[in-house]
């Protein structure tokens, strides 16, 4: 399971997530950053940091943002 960047952060882009990101799993996605799953290791050290309350558990996205966790994942399957 990893974390999910979900539609708040679009247009914010403040980066304290980028900044504490042990794996550096978290990346720009154009108007927004993006966490690719197959390289966070679930350490949680995005979600309080940052400042518009964009970032969930895989598990507890809440349901009006669940199409952010396919964003996220296609993102960066996509990229390669």
């Amino acid at each position: 399971m990893a974390f999910v960047i979900t539609s708040p952060c679009i247009g914010e882009k403040a980066a304290e997530c980028v900044e504490v990101c042990p794996v550096d799993a978290i990346h720009d996605g154009g108007d927004t950053y993006l966490i690719n799953p197959d390289v966070c290791i679930d350490c949680g050290a995005c979600e309080p940091v940052c400042p518009v309350s964009a970032i969930f558990q895989e598990d507890f996205v809440p349901d009006e943002e669940k199409e952010w966790i396919a964003i996220n994942r296609d993102f960066f399957q996509n990229a390669g």
